[in-house]
């Protein structure tokens, strides 16, 4: 399998006959509510590497998606593989809360190096709370508001998305997630408008007025925020919005809680997205990238913080079967060193900006196109609710040219555009080519 960086030659029968068969066979025994099943997709992975997958028909894919994001170091990355199949050797499970691999506590030192410590040149030390998908740092962060303030409020924005276990769905915004369930959830979040890059200094003066009066009249602990939304359509911030909140929490003896499932390990440029805002949160939510390949995740909180929970008798208050499953801790330690390693090398800032212009030069005449935006390699292009060609028509159109892409936004109005982190420039801008060539049908 060649999967270097160099221009495609992609192969594409969308889909083929064997992915045509399992698609039969996964309608008949999935539920039906999981996996989208139309006469483009679902197309079955059988191989990937590097940028490139490879599906069960034989058919060559360029990967612009990363995987849901995870794959920020391409798929199958030597070094990674390396340390899951050494480690798949000699341990693949432990008792996590009781006897835990000693993988367990190298991870959970080299989180707390990579962010409180790094953040606060040395005076404060991380603790985590390693759970297996995303929504389970997220629920472990906000339990740990609930133990430090001792409120159960929290304060959340509109378009945000935070994951789909109870917990998480109460701070999710998006109405076809909650509905269904609305009489079962907890009912502690306040959503608040996320403000993007073009608001105003009054809009933003606005929404610190109403997060002020939620907090006299509510019960609130925390708010919690992704520092750029992706599955809410890669948007970008009001470059104050973060700061503010910070002050805010800081005044009102509340923590702020950053959810970095989607933007942690380089995706926007740096280690973590709230490193553009220049503040430091009470508690940071990891997945994703950090292994790149297994479930794991994280909610990494400052000690004086994570001091609220009880110390463990015994019995622990938050844990998990597959709690620091030491293959997943293999793989997160060995993609944490490539991301410290190499990361820098690759330029994920401004091969990202020449690759908004690129996108800026092929698109932003084209009827429909509203915006296009992105941070490092965190990239959308919103449409307009009349445009020529949705979103999702759009992945179905790039399918068939051999690319992988996904809609994201509240309405499925913005196309989501996250390659790993290694695609050089050249193969960024034969991929701008594609999109363009695609949405012109």
């Amino acid at each position: 399998m060649n999967s270097s960086n160099h221009l495609p030659e992609l192969r594409t029968e969308i889909p083929g006959p064997r992915s045509r068969e399992l698609a039969k066979v996964l309608k008949r025994y999935e539920a039906p509510t999981i996996t989208h099943v139309s006469p483009k997709s679902p197309i079955f992975w059988e191989s990937a590497e590097g940028v490139n997958v490879w599906d069960v028909d034989g058919n060559k894919f360029l990967d612009l998606t990363s995987a849901f994001g995870a794959a920020s170091l391409g798929h199958s990355h030597a070094h990674v593989t390396a340390a899951i199949k050494a480690q798949s050797e000699k341990l693949c499970h432990a008792m996590g809360d009781v006897h835990p691999a000693e993988l367990k506590a190298r991870l959970c030192a080299e989180l707390s190096r990579l962010t409180f410590e790094r953040w606060t040149s040395g005076s404060q030390k991380g603790q985590t709370i390693l759970g297996n998908s995303g929504f389970e740092a997220v629920e472990a962060a906000l339990k740990t508001a609930r133990l430090f303030t001792g409120k159960r409020g929290v304060i959340v924005f509109q378009g945000g998305y935070h994951g789909l276990g109870y917990g998480a769905l109460e701070v999710t915004s998006r109405m076809e997630f909650r509905r269904p369930f609305l009489d079962q959830l907890g009912h502690f979040a306040d959503f608040v408008p996320y403000l993007r890059k073009e608001a105003t200094a009054a809009d933003l003066d606005r929404l610190e007025q109403f997060v002020r009066d939620l907090l006299r009249n509510r019960e609130v602990g925390a708010i919690l925020i992704e520092p750029f939304q992706g599955r809410g359509g890669e948007v970008i911030p009001h470059p104050e919005l973060l700061s503010r909140l910070r002050k805010i929490c800081d005044r009102a003896r509340i923590l702020l809680i950053v959810d970095e499932i989607y933007t942690g390990f380089w995706r926007t440029g740096t280690w973590f997205a709230v490193e553009h805002a220049g503040i430091v949160p009470d508690l940071i939510c990891l997945g994703k990238a950090l292994t790149g390949c297994l479930p794991l995740s994280a909610c990494v909180g400052k000690e004086d913080v994570m001091v609220a929970w009880p110390e463990s008798q015994g019995e622990a208050l938050h844990t998990s079967t597959f709690l620091g499953n030491p293959l997943a801790c293999s793989a997160a330690l060995a993609s944490l060193q490539i991301f410290e390693r190499d990361v820098l090398s690759w330029k994920v800032d401004a091969k990202g900006a020449k690759f908004m212009a690129c996108l800026q030069k092929r698109l932003s005449d084209m009827p429909g196109i509203l915006d296009i935006r992105g941070v490092g390699l965190m990239v959308g292009i919103e449409l307009a609710p009349h445009a020529p060609c949705s979103a999702g028509a759009w992945c179905d159109r790039l399918l068939d040219r051999g690319i992988l892409a996904l809609p994201s936004g509240e309405r499925s109005e913005v196309l989501a555009i996250t390659p790993p982190l290694m695609m050089d420039l050249n193969l960024l801008e034969w991929s701008a080519d594609e999109i363009a060539a695609a949405y012109k049908g």
